[in-house]
């Protein structure tokens, strides 16, 4: 169990649980350092926005956001987000990124992250059909409009019944 799985635990007994996604990120120092900020968590964690505003702290030499900055801003969210809304049954993992850069970000961008019940069911009623799947979630970082796109982000994300994962592994460490 990780320190931030511990510290989610002991946290849960006083804070609902999107308030502590919230704030337990947005005071995280693994967090903190991609300079973005969770600015809204709906009551079920299907939906998260982020904000990255761009400051001293984020600009590249040409003075728009470090591309690095827009994709750590982003990267861990859709699989922490889908850990949260399944169960303690699942195995979620992050297992691969594209990043595709449109144009400089030379204002404060934007991301929103969503599943569905609908997605949540289907991705439950895969696994229990095949054990394991990969999905994938592209992020959109934008302008506060909304009118343009900065770049896309593509994670795909592996999800496997738990027993199913640890048998799995099992069998690769005997071979």
């Amino acid at each position: 169990m990780s320190i931030y799985q511990k510290l989610t635990a002991i946290g849960n007994r006083f804070e609902s649980k999107h308030k502590l996604f919230k704030y337990g990120f947005n005071l995280s120092p693994m967090y903190r350092r991609t300079t973005g900020k969770i600015v809204e968590v709906r009551k079920d964690l299907s939906f998260i926005k982020v904000k990255l505003s761009i400051s001293y702290k984020n600009k590249n030499y040409v003075n728009s956001i470090f591309g690095g900055s827009m994709f750590s801003a982003v990267d861990p969210i859709p699989m922490v987000q889908l850990i949260n809304l399944l169960d303690s049954n699942y195995v979620v993992w992050d297992k691969s990124a594209q990043i595709n850069f449109k144009r400089p970000a030379k204002e404060d961008l934007f991301a929103e992250f969503s599943f569905t019940s609908e997605e949540v069911d289907q991705i439950k009623a895969d696994v229990a059909d095949k054990n394991e799947i990969e999905l994938v979630k592209t992020t959109l970082l934008k302008n506060k409009e909304g009118s343009k796109v900065f770049c896309e982000v593509h994670k795909t994300i592996y999800v496997a019944n738990k027993e199913f994962y640890k048998e799995k592994r099992k069998k690769s460490k005997k071979s």
